[in-house]
């Protein structure tokens, strides 16, 4: 589905990611593991079109994407999930998950809504607050499902757990896991290993802006390189 060859980007002079190459099939989860800085979410936004790279491919089904705008690779089934969310906090939970499906016709707007309520229940009680009074969480699960409102093919989630509690962490990856299982593939960046090896079928470590070690989740759980920087074991 995505393949991504020798990807280089430059923030002026800082050289941030160095010949990146991964792989992504249809249907699986993969996750992208690496500490604060290590190059993740360059990465996303370089497959989102976010970022202009110096060198290097991305193809999407067969399709060389680097080039076009975010809109149009938006336009081709892959959406992005920042860090954060991004919502607009004056408007409503149901107005910013409206705002996901603004190229759909209002029957299959109304499909979709329906949808994101059945994998994240609390939105519907919530569809009249504002989303700058929700709780983080909350703010999450508005965020993912306006993503889900686009019916996208690919699904990039930069750090989701970040700033949750343990509790909310949990209920979250199960409902990611939920979605993937019935219809989506996903690539996870996640700074929490733990989370990131238990819920993806593969997975990249990112240092410095490399692939320091790839493969099956299983596999690098029991890595030297996992266990030694980031289990502390």
């Amino acid at each position: 589905m995505l393949k991504v060859r020798d990807l280089n980007v430059s923030y002026g002079k800082t050289h941030v990611l160095r010949n990146i190459s991964l792989d992504v099939g249809e249907g699986e989860l993969v996750t992208l593991l690496g500490s604060n800085g290590a190059g993740k979410t360059t990465l996303l936004m370089s497959i989102s079109g976010l970022i202009t790279l110096v060198s290097g491919s991305v193809e999407f089904h067969g399709t060389e994407i680097s080039k076009l705008t975010s809109h149009k690779i938006v336009g081709l089934g892959i959406v992005q999930v920042s860090q954060g969310g991004h919502l607009f906090p004056e408007m409503t939970v149901f107005e910013n998950l409206e705002l996901g499906g603004y190229q759909s016709t209002h029957s299959s707007i109304n499909g979709r809504m329906e949808k994101v309520y059945g994998y994240f229940e609390p939105l519907r009680r919530l569809k009249r607050r504002k989303a700058g009074t929700l709780s983080g969480g909350e703010r999450q699960m508005v965020a993912i499902g306006r993503a889900l409102m686009s019916n996208p093919r690919l699904l990039l989630l930069d750090e989701p757990s970040v700033g949750l509690s343990p509790l909310m962490v949990e209920n979250l990856a199960n409902i990611l896991l939920k979605v993937h299982r019935e219809e989506l593939t996903m690539i996870l960046a996640e700074q929490n290993v733990y989370l990131g090896l238990d819920m993806a079928d593969r997975g990249y470590v990112l240092q410095n802006g490399s692939v320091a070690a790839s493969g099956k989740t299983s596999e690098l759980f029991e890595s030297e390189l996992i266990k030694k920087a980031y289990l502390g074991m």
